[in-house]
C-alpha cells in the first residue's frame, strides 16, 4: 500500500493506517533526528514530530507528498530545539565564558563511526542536506521544499558538503 493511500485512508479516520503510516516511518524520522542531534534529544524530538504529524494530518492536501511534509515537521522541530538550546547556552556564556553552542553539539555526536563522527563535524546546514539527499534518499527538490531554499542551493550546500567531508576524512587519514 502507498504512503499517499495511506494518508488519505488515515485523514478519513482509519486508525490502522495511521498506525502502518508511522511504522513505516517511525526509524527514518528518528535516524534524520539522531544525525542532527544527540539520542536523549533525538527521542524527545521523534515523539514531537509525530505528534505534530497526529494534528496536522488532516490538512495535508497533497497524501503524494507526505514524506517531504513529514521532514519539513521534523527539520522544524530539530531547528527548534537547536534554537532553544543555543539560547540557553547564549545565556550561560554571558555568565561564564563557555564553548561555541555549534561545538557543544557537535561534540555530542563524536563517540560514533568514523563517517558519522566526520559528519557530524559539518555545519549544520551541510550536514542536514547530507542527510536528507543521501541517508534519507530524498531528492533535490524534496530537499529544497523540506529546507525552504532554492534547489541550486540544495546542489551548492550538497558540494560544499562532500567537500568538506572529503577533507575532514582525508586529515583522519582516511581513504575519501
Amino acid at each position: 500500500m502507498t504512503d499517499e493511500l495511506l494518508v488519505v485512508r488515515a485523514q478519513l479516520g482509519e486508525r490502522a493506517a495511521l498506525a502502518e503510516l508511522v511504522e513505516r516511518w517511525r526509524v527514518p524520522v528518528w535516524t534524520y533526528v539522531r544525525r542532527m542531534l544527540d539520542a536523549e534529544r533525538a527521542d524527545d524530538v521523534s515523539q514531537e514530530v509525530w505528534l505534530a504529524v497526529i494534528r496536522g494530518l488532516p490538512r495535508l492536501r497533497e497524501p503524494a507528498r507526505f514524506a517531504p511534509w513529514l521532514f519539513t515537521i521534523a527539520r522544524r522541530s530539530v531547528t527548534d530545539r537547536l534554537r532553544s538550546q543555543y539560547a540557553r547556552e547564549e545565556l550561560a556564556t554571558r555568565v561564564v565564558v563557555a564553548e561555541d553552542p555549534v561545538e557543544a553539539a557537535l561534540d555530542a555526536m563524536v563517540d560514533r563511526a568514523e563517517l558519522v563522527s566526520a559528519l557530524s563535524e559539518l555545519p549544520v546546514l551541510e550536514r542536514e542536506i547530507l542527510v536528507l539527499f543521501y541517508l534519507e534518499d530524498l531528492s533535490v527538490e524534496d530537499c529544497a521544499q523540506i529546507c525552504r531554499i532554492p534547489a541550486g542551493t540544495v546542489k551548492s550546500r550538497l558540494n560544499r558538503a562532500r567537500r568538506l567531508l572529503r577533507e575532514h576524512l582525508e586529515e583522519k587519514g582516511s581513504r575519501a
